[in-house]
């Protein structure tokens, strides 16, 4: 009953640059976060495919049906890139709902700006982000989208962690990724719900997406947000 979908970043920033249950964490330490036991895709394009194909496949649509994205909803598009699903979640949540579109590199976040401008989509912002931080503010988001990036954040464990205080009382993370090795700009499910767990999040739900490459899954936040010392990283097999 849910989704997936891609943007991997610009060819400008080209130069930038299976498993168990969780366990100890790793043993490099990034102040009090673990360090993932897993390779991190380099971001290499600001687009996954171009949006004529990816419409015809209907698959912002799909994934938002199957997100339950409705009109008056406050959505973040974390990595939002060149601002497929941005645009897209605009029109679906109205000029009631809202928009944040965050990606971490300022030339993209500029080349969206001009898009969001040049489109008068007054529902949506842009802003900048950070590798280990989205920079959203507390208490806003009905969904937080992260369409095919997860596989790209170097320290998901902090990122996850400050991303929590984002989501409302009810609010879901939808993450839309590919079933391949991270190295390979894709994240195992298993993989992906062991990371989330580890930062208190519960697996709510889960969809093939082949109309989007691979699958969605979607999880809220449960119980307080653990200490950071307190996180213990999953271990690759």
């Amino acid at each position: 009953m849910w989704r997936m979908s891609i943007r991997a970043r610009l060819i400008l920033i080209a130069g930038l640059g299976l498993l168990g249950a969780c366990d100890r964490g790793a043993t490099q330490p990034v102040g009090p976060f673990p360090v993932p036991d897993r390779p991190v895709a380099k971001i290499v394009s600001s687009r996954w495919s171009n949006e004529e194909s990816r419409d015809r496949r209907n698959e912002a649509g799909e994934v938002m049906d199957k997100a339950r994205i409705v009109p008056g909803m406050t959505v973040a598009d974390i990595g939002a890139g060149e601002g497929y699903y941005t645009i897209r979640l605009a029109q679906r949540v109205g000029p009631e709902g809202r928009v944040l579109a965050e990606d971490i590199f300022p030339a993209v976040r500029d080349a969206l700006a001009e898009r969001v401008s040049r489109e008068r989509l007054q529902s949506v912002s842009v802003r900048l982000g950070e590798p280990a931080d989205p920079k959203l503010p507390e208490n806003s988001f009905d969904r937080v989208f992260m369409v095919h990036m997860y596989h790209e954040i170097e320290q998901p464990y902090e990122f996850l962690w400050r991303m929590r205080p984002a989501l409302k009382k009810d609010g879901l993370v939808i993450v839309v990724d590919a079933d391949r090795p991270t190295r390979n700009h894709g994240t195992p499910p298993a993989l992906l719900k062991c990371e989330f767990a580890a930062v208190g999040y519960q697996l709510y739900a889960t969809d093939d997406m082949p109309s989007a490459g691979g699958y969605l899954a979607a999880f809220k936040a449960v119980g307080p947000r653990p200490d950071p010392s307190t996180i213990k990283g999953c271990r690759l097999k």
